[in-house]
């Protein structure tokens, strides 16, 4: 009998599915909305019924379906109990349990960084690798660890939130977390353009980005790339910031590869070069070889990684 699997990837505006076999080849993909009214109570239901919805188009039975895995954002405890996902509306929910009770099929529920990781490292940039850190430069900054083909989850939740690792005293702006100098308050891409706009207020050099009404980190990258010297400098301190923090995971996991994704990765070589040149100048010289590539699932990680959830 064939084996199928769901992954279902929930974000704050839209839930990706996908439906898979068990060899980790996606049959079909498709996006309903995620309906964060009254604080989330129908997306459960919505799942529910798209799943079964393609079971039923497929004529697959449930029999054929090993289960659903399921990427949230936010922290998720050992039986499948989400502590708040502010995006979602959701407080303390065991979503395991009630998405089961509502298909009559096996859940299983990881944070969505994590199961993105566990996605590259299965299908992706990570691909021939037990031990991964995946980091995920978007808004924030967020990763996944992967040791033995395991997530490190944590006792709270909170294993891979590499975006908070504290990189900097004396930062007076306040990160979403609440605190101050934290890595994705300069390495995101919400980051990278909060630096280019206070450098600017300061810098007396001409420079390009001045001629973009709103600057976006792509511009900068952009800019970088063309050679300007401003640009240049910016590309450097985010390349720093993540070389020296990627330096500092090395000494603790020592991962055989760093996977880079997000919509900061698209920048490429320029962005993995300037990690490679600052990773290697601060790193254990154990872990100096470390290999750093870019991901390769892209939107989809997530996906792959639920599947790969109910291994």
């Amino acid at each position: 009998m064939k084996q199928y699997g769901f992954g279902v990837d929930i974000g704050g505006t839209t839930c990706k599915i996908g439906l898979f076999d068990m060899n980790g080849t996606i049959l079909e993909k498709w996006e309903i909305k995620t309906n964060t009214e009254n604080h989330g109570a129908a997306i459960l239901d919505d799942v529910a019924a798209a799943v079964l919805g393609k079971l039923d188009e497929k004529n697959i039975s449930k029999e054929e379906v090993q289960g659903i895995g399921l990427g949230v954002p936010g922290p998720v405890g050992p039986d499948g109990t989400v502590f708040k996902c502010v995006n979602l509306g959701w407080d303390v929910l065991n979503v395991e349990k009630e998405l089961s009770e509502k298909t009559g099929i096996f859940v299983k529920v990881g944070n969505d960084a994590n199961v993105a990781a566990l996605g590259e490292m299965w299908q992706g940039g990570g691909k021939g690798h037990d031990n991964v850190v995946m980091i995920t430069l978007g808004t924030g900054v967020g990763g996944g660890i992967i040791i033995n083909g395991k997530i490190v989850a944590g006792s709270h939740g909170a294993g891979g939130e590499i975006g908070h690792i504290k990189m900097r005293d004396g930062e007076t702006a306040t990160c979403g977390c609440g605190g101050h100098g934290c890595l994705e308050q300069y390495a995101s891409a919400t980051g990278i353009v909060r630096m280019a706009k206070q450098k600017l207020e300061e810098e007396t050099r001409e420079t390009t980005l001045t001629s973009y009404e709103e600057l976006t980190a792509k511009d900068v990258f952009d800019e970088a790339k063309a050679g300007d010297a401003v640009a240049s400098e910016l590309v450097d301190v985010l390349c720093n910031m993540l070389g020296t923090a990627m330096a500092n995971i090395a000494a603790v996991a020592d991962p055989e590869i760093f996977v880079i994704g997000g919509g900061v990765s698209c920048a490429g070589a320029i962005l993995v070069d300037g990690i490679k040149e600052h990773y290697a100048a601060k790193a254990f010289h154990a872990c100096a070889e470390t290999e750093i590539s870019l991901a390769t699932l892209g939107n989809d990680a997530g996906m792959y990684g639920c599947v790969r959830l109910l291994f």
